[in-house]
């Protein structure tokens, strides 16, 4: 069972999938990032990268997030995603983008320069798809000045310590999974 750890849907239950290689980011671990990065999220435009159940970017939105962006290269979690956000009340604040984006940022009409205040990368374990994924970010220009990139990783993942002007601030590390935080560097 998965449920939402915080902001005004904190408690609701979310569908999951079994049987697929979905690994839904823990509710201790969903914690402690907000906690880390702020738990008022109020404004935010956010992107939910391998976006799985799409837990993150609905924690976020639940937070006061004013739209997600969910991105998905399985049908599967694409129709949950878009279940998990009707089940919230939250599907005119959240935008489902089904396709793989292991290697660019997909064109859509609200990814604008500057336009994401906060970026999920949660990419299957051992895959090495982070570092070109922040390169990509970064070099689309899409992330705003005060912009923050959280990734999850397998503990031992060597992950950069900077993409473009973006800087590796934060590393915590719960059992197995591995949070970096990158922010702007000023």
């Amino acid at each position: 069972m998965m449920r939402i750890t915080g902001g005004e849907l904190n408690g609701r239950v979310l569908g999951t999938l079994s049987g697929m290689n979905i690994r839904p980011t823990s509710s201790k671990v969903r914690q402690a990032v907000f906690n880390i990065i702020g738990n008022d999220t109020t404004g935010f435009h956010v992107m939910d990268i391998f976006a799985g159940t799409g837990i993150m970017g609905i924690e976020a939105l639940s937070r006061g997030a004013e739209w997600a962006m969910f991105f998905d290269n399985s049908g599967r979690s694409v129709e949950l995603i878009r279940k998990n956000l009707e089940l919230c009340g939250l599907s005119n604040r959240g935008y489902i983008v089904k396709g793989d984006i292991k290697n660019s940022i997909p064109a859509h009409e609200k990814l604008k320069k500057g336009a994401i205040d906060l970026a999920f990368i949660d990419p299957p374990y051992g895959r090495e798809l982070i570092p070109g994924l922040l390169e990509a970010m970064v070099k689309t220009g899409i992330m705003s000045d005060n912009g923050i990139i959280v990734t999850e990783s397998k503990r031992d993942e060597v992950l950069p310590l900077n993409a473009g002007d973006f800087i590796l601030n934060k590393t915590r590390i719960y059992g197995e999974t591995k949070i970096d935080i990158y922010e702007r560097q000023i």
